[in-house]
Order: C-alpha cells, then structure tokens, then sequence
C-alpha cells in the first residue's frame, strides 16, 4: 500500500506539473518539435516493459490502451489554436485545466481500486500505456490542426 502511495503522490506532482507547463505554453508560439517531441520523450518510460516486474497482459494492453484513446478525446476537443503576431499559440482553456484535473482524480481513484486486484508493478505498466495511448492520438490531432493553421497563415502571406 506504501508504494500505491508513493506513487500517487509522484503521479499527482507529475500531473500539477505538467498543467503549470501547458499554462506557460500558451504564453509562446507552438511549433511542431514542441508539439511532436513530448511523445518521443515519454516513449522511452516503455523500457520498463525491460523488467519482468512491469509487465502486463495482452488483455491489460488492451484495456489501457482503449481507456488511453477515449480519454484523448477529451484533449483534443479542448485543444485549440490561435494566430497572433503571424504565429501559432495554443489557446488556454479552463475546460482543459478542469479535464486534466478530473483525468488525474480517476487515475488516482482507479489506482487505488485496482491496486487490491493488480500488483504494483502491473499497474504502474498499464497506467504507461494508457497515459501514452492517450498522448499519442491527441499529439497527432494537435499536428494535424497545427499544420492547417500554419497552411492558412502562409497562404495569407
């Protein structure tokens, strides 16, 4: 139960974290490193996959990967951009913030229900993969509307 905890409290760091560098992120124009390189950069939490212990199930890859692309939705409804200044800014949305906010409480809440049925390590691997199976598909969406933007903005010019 220590390690659930533990790891909680490292998840719900992670979390605030990652919310105060979205709200700085609107403060400066997107461009499509910024935007495809996150993804990349978690890809690499995959190695733990490398160690028996984090293993899971082609059943538990499943499951998470499904939860990881329904939450994505989520994300990419509330991503948007804007042109200013002849550059491509996200636009901050408190829908978003609140959505981050709930994503990390059901994550929490699932953690500890799951952690009575699933070990530790099990579970800290299919919350990997959901959380990458979300980030994926809503990095791919943002992309995508990154580059209409970027086609309209040079076409203006």
């Amino acid at each position: 139960m220590t390690s659930v905890i533990i790891s909680t409290c490292i998840a719900v760091f992670m979390g605030v974290f990652f919310m105060i560098m979205r709200m700085k992120a609107a403060t400066k124009p997107v461009s499509p490193k910024k935007i495809i390189l996150p993804p990349f950069f978690m890809s690499t939490g995959a190695l733990m996959f490398v160690f028996p212990y984090f293993r899971i199930s082609g059943q538990e890859i499943l499951e998470a990967a499904i939860a990881g692309i329904v939450f994505s939705f989520l994300l990419i409804k509330t991503t948007k951009f804007e042109i200013k200044d002849q550059d491509i800014y996200l636009i901050n949305s408190k829908a978003f913030i609140f959505i981050l906010f709930g994503l990390l409480a059901i994550r929490i809440i699932a953690k500890f229900i799951l952690s009575s049925s699933i070990d530790v390590g099990p579970l800290g691997g299919m919350f990997w993969m959901l959380a990458f199976c979300m980030i994926v598909p809503w990095r791919i969406a943002m992309y995508i509307n990154y580059k209409k933007l970027a086609k309209n903005l040079s076409t203006v010019h």
